[in-house]
């Protein structure tokens, strides 16, 4: 009930104010369980998606989402329940990869729709990066449920990573054909197959997508973007100062 009010809201206020185009519609089937396995782009993603099917898709969020102190705090909660989203701590990374991982067997094991983002995380500068082996492999081999690549379009310049306030453009959503790994059940004790299983996936994600494919994961991305920037602002902090040092040097009255 909560769920329907809420994507009757919100997803008839996406697509009214965005106008989001759909490809591959006929590739999510009408009932039963599936895995949509997307890149990710940008905080908007969990909205998107949802907003184009007609039937419910689980993400998972970060526990901080639904646990914030304050009226605001019980509001965000309130959203993230009401548009499907399911809590997970991320505390501990083995802690919440098998979180997720029992998140994901639980939906599809009541037929549903489970989205997750192969990545972990959001791209950092719009490229598509390498999919972590975990959650997607597993819950895909724990279950035998198809696997349905999707691509987000343009998302991230709607909302970049820091900016509250959206841009109005049109997003686009490309729905690839379902992949079957049900060859691999049972198998999901073994890395060689779910790095397999994992890469395939990335693979169609990124045909779909059209992005320039990245082979190392987004987090390590992220830590080198920001040691660089890191390292830059040191250079300009030296640059500066040398620059002071130098001025003050000539400033000096000579004898």
């Amino acid at each position: 009930m909560i769920y329907g009010a809420m994507k009757f809201s919100i997803g008839g206020s996406l697509k009214l104010a965005f106008r989001p185009w759909v490809e591959g519609l006929e590739n999510i089937p009408a009932e039963g369980p599936a895995i949509l396995a997307s890149n990710h782009l940008s905080f908007s993603d969990s909205f998107f998606l949802p907003a184009v099917l007609d039937r419910k898709v689980t993400f998972i969020a970060k526990a901080e989402y639904f646990t914030s102190p304050g009226v605001k705090g019980k509001l965000t909660a309130a959203f993230f329940k009401g548009v499907g989203q399911l809590p997970v701590d991320r505390s501990g990374a083995r802690g919440a990869g098998e979180a997720a991982i029992k998140s994901g067997i639980d939906v599809i094991e009541r037929g549903e729709l489970f989205g997750i983002y192969p990545e972990g995380t959001r791209s950092p500068d719009g490229r598509l990066y390498r999919g972590k082996p975990g959650g997607l492999a597993r819950v895909a081999l724990a279950t035998g449920a198809p696997v349905i690549p999707v691509a987000m379009i343009d998302t991230e310049k709607i909302q970049p990573p820091g900016k509250v306030v959206p841009k109005l453009m049109r997003p686009g959503i490309r729905i690839g054909k379902p992949l079957d790994f049900s060859r691999y059940q049972g198998m999901e004790g073994d890395r060689f197959i779910l790095r397999s299983v994992t890469d395939e996936v990335m693979y169609e994600i990124m045909k779909l997508s059209g992005q320039e494919y990245v082979d190392i994961y987004a987090t390590a991305a992220k830590r080198q973007i920001a040691d660089a920037e890191k390292a830059e602002k040191a250079a300009k902090a030296k640059a500066e100062k040398a620059d002071k040092v130098e001025k003050a040097e000539k400033a000096e009255p000579t004898e």
